[in-house]
């Protein structure tokens, strides 16, 4: 069996922030909601069910909500952040999907949520090691 493309999701965290360009959204915050898939070569893991072959999705999300924790005028500027903070922690990282979206945003539309959508891989980041 070979393996095309293992990744690590996390789906609909929903964390509050005080990411915003009105002065009014980092003094109040909001809600926003994050979707990530991080692909990663987890084979030894489906193999040997250790832990050491994988990401540990629990790590991941300390790391998603340090980086939410920051306060930001764009949210461009906290998927980017989030994205580098996972790369520089976890070398295995290859390329993250990120969706970042701030529920109910003030601009006077009826819509559940807006915001931004990052693909990257390691190479992208200037982060990658490897020759």
């Amino acid at each position: 069996m070979r393996t095309e493309r293992s990744q690590i999701l996390l789906k609909d965290i929903r964390l509050y922030g005080f990411h915003g360009v009105l002065p009014q959204e980092r003094t109040v915050g909001a809600y926003f909601i994050l979707n990530l898939s991080i692909q990663t070569d987890f084979s030894r893991a489906m193999a040997d069910d250790d832990l050491a072959g994988t990401l540990s999705y629990a790590d991941v999300f300390d790391v998603v909500k340090a980086q939410m924790a920051v306060p930001s005028a764009l949210l461009e500027h906290v998927a980017g952040r989030i994205c580098q903070a996972i790369f520089e922690r976890f070398p295995q990282a290859e390329a993250i999907d990120l969706e970042l979206l701030k529920e109910n945003p003030p601009m006077g539309a009826d819509c559940r949520g807006a915001g931004v959508r990052l693909l990257l891989s390691r190479a992208d980041t200037g982060t990658d090691d490897r020759p």
